[in-house]
C-alpha cells in the first residue's frame, strides 16, 4: 500500500487559523467570533498567529483598499500576543472540545525554554488539547526588533531539539552544548498531561526542515507549498526522514495552511481577488512561483518569500506597485478560490495528494467593499462544512 492510499485511511479534519488583530470593538472580538465559527461548523481545532506586526503592508491597509479599516480595525499592526489569547480563548470553550494551537510560533525571536513552557500550560489548562505550531519565523518579526536573524534553519533546530530535551527530563537538571541555547542545570518540572505532550507541528519547506520535521514533528503545516504536486513530494520527503530516524512515517500529520477566498458567485471572487490587499497575499510567495507565471518577484528574481518579508518598509506607491504585477493566475494558485462548490473541489485534489489536514485563513473578509465582504460569511461557511464530508 503506498504512502497516498495509507494516509487517504485517517479522516480528513481542518482548523481555523485567526490572525487576532485588535479592534474598535474589543481585543476578542474577531478571535472569538471566529472560534465560535469554529465550533459550529465542525472544526477540530482553532489556531492563532504569532506575529508582532502584520504581513499586509500597512500603506495599503486604509479604508480606500481595506473595507474592514474605517469600521474595525484602524491599526492593520495592532496584532496580540497569542499565548495570552488562546489561554482567554480556551478558558471560554465550552460548546466543544476545540484543540488550540500556535501557527506557528517563532523559534528564533521566543527562547524554546519559554516555548516549551507556554506550550505546556495550555496543554494542561485545556486538558491535552494544546498543539504547539513551530517554525523559523520571519525576518519582519526579528531584525527590526534587535533579534539576530542569521542562520535561522540551524537556529530552528537546535530550538526543537532543546523543546524535546526539556519535556523528557523528567524534571532533572538539563545541561545541553549548544551554539545558540545552551543549557546548564536547566529545570523544567511541569507534568504532561497524561502523560502526553503538546503535539509539535513544523511548518517546513527547504529540505533540511523537512528532515527535522520528520525527526521531530507531530504534523507538518507549510505555508508558501501552492501545488499539489509539490506538496506530495515535500510530504514524501518528510515521511522518508521520520523513516529514517526509526519514526512511523504516517503518524505524522500532512497538513496545510492556506487562504480561502471565497464568494456567491465567480464574479465576486475575482473582484476579492483583483483587490489590492488579497494580491498583497502574492508578495509572501517565493520568486519561483512568480517565475511560473511568467512574471519576476518585485523583490527581487530570488526572493525566498514570507520568511524575508519586512512589509513595514513598503510605502504605499511600492505596495500599489507591486500588486498591480501580480498575475491572476499566481493569485489563483496561492489561495483556494471561488463558490464553496469549487472550493471543496479544490481541496479534494489536495486531499488526493496526501492531504488529511487543512488549517483555514479567512481571505473573504479582506474585500474591499465590506459588504461583499459580509456577503462572502454563508459560502465561506458552507465551505467549512462542506470539509466535513471529505
Amino acid at each position: 500500500m503506498t504512502n497516498r492510499s495509507r494516509s487517504a485511511l485517517a479522516p480528513f479534519r481542518f482548523g481555523l487559523l485567526d490572525g487576532i488583530v485588535n479592534t474598535r470593538i474589543s481585543p476578542t472580538l474577531l478571535p472569538s467570533a471566529s472560534m465560535l465559527t469554529a465550533s459550529v461548523t465542525g472544526a477540530d481545532s482553532f489556531w492563532v498567529g504569532d506575529h508582532i506586526n502584520s504581513l499586509v503592508p500597512r500603506s495599503i491597509a486604509t479604508p480606500e483598499y481595506l473595507g474592514a479599516a474605517a469600521h474595525l480595525v484602524p491599526k492593520v499592526d495592532a496584532i496580540l500576543e497569542p499565548w495570552t489569547m488562546l489561554g482567554h480563548l480556551a478558558a471560554r470553550n465550552r460548546l466543544r472540545r476545540l484543540r488550540f494551537g500556535v501557527c506557528v510560533t517563532d523559534a528564533s525571536r521566543r527562547h524554546p525554554a519559554v516555548t516549551a513552557q507556554a506550550a505546556s500550560t495550555l496543554h494542561l489548562l485545556t486538558r491535552g488539547r494544546a498543539i504547539l505550531g513551530i517554525g523559523v519565523g520571519e525576518r519582519e518579526a526579528n531584525e527590526p526588533y534587535g533579534v539576530e536573524w542569521g542562520k535561522p534553519v540551524a537556529r530552528f533546530v537546535e530550538a526543537l531539539a532543546t523543546i524535546r530535551a526539556l519535556w523528557e527530563s523528567g524534571g532533572e537538571p538539563v545541561s545541553r552544548d549548544s551554539a545558540y541555547f545552551p543549557l546548564r542545570h536547566a529545570v523544567f518540572d511541569l507534568p504532561p498531561y497524561k502523560g502526553k505532550w503538546p503535539e509539535v507541528w513544523v511548518a517546513a519547506h527547504g529540505p533540511r526542515m523537512l528532515r527535522a520535521t520528520g525527526r521531530y514533528a507531530d504534523g507538518w503545516v507549510p505555508f508558501v507549498i501552492s501545488r499539489p504536486a509539490d506538496y506530495a513530494r515535500a510530504l514524501d520527503a518528510v515521511r522518508t526522514a521520520a523513516s529514517d530516524n526509526g519514526r512511523d512515517p504516517m503518524s505524522i500529520t500532512p497538513a496545510v495552511n492556506r487562504t480561502v477566498v471565497a464568494g456567491r458567485t465567480r464574479d465576486d471572487v475575482d473582484e476579492a481577488l483583483d483587490s489590492v490587499v488579497v494580491k498583497s497575499v502574492a508578495l509572501a510567495a517565493p520568486a519561483e512561483a512568480w517565475a511560473r507565471h511568467g512574471v519576476e518577484h518585485p523583490l527581487g528574481s530570488d526572493f525566498s518569500g514570507v520568511q524575508d518579508l519586512v512589509p513595514q518598509l513598503i510605502d504605499q506607491q511600492a505596495a500599489l506597485e507591486y500588486t498591480a504585477s501580480v498575475p491572476a493566475s499566481l493569485m489563483k494558485e496561492i489561495c483556494f478560490h471561488g463558490t464553496a462548490a469549487e472550493i471543496l473541489d479544490q481541496v479534494a485534489d489536495w486531499r488526493d495528494h496526501g492531504l488529511r489536514y487543512l488549517l483555514v485563513i479567512n481571505g473573504s473578509q479582506l474585500n474591499p467593499k465590506l459588504r461583499k465582504g459580509a456577503a462572502a460569511t454563508l459560502p465561506y461557511t458552507n465551505v467549512l462544512r462542506g470539509l466535513k464530508k471529505l
